[in-house]
């Protein structure tokens, strides 16, 4: 598995979405606020992966 996250980087929040392999996306695009929260909310889907 080689999975990738994309992330879409605005001015107070992003955009993300985890990928598993190519064209093959790993629940809905989500979105995260700069915030420790917000960070902490990315971390735990990433950690979803496995």
């Amino acid at each position: 598995m080689n999975p990738v996250i994309g992330l879409d980087v605005a001015k107070g929040e992003c955009k993300a979405q985890v990928f598993l392999a190519k064209g093959k996306p790993h629940g809905k695009t989500f979105s995260v606020v700069h915030t420790r929260n917000g960070l902490e909310q990315m971390k735990e889907a990433f950690l979803d992966m496995d």
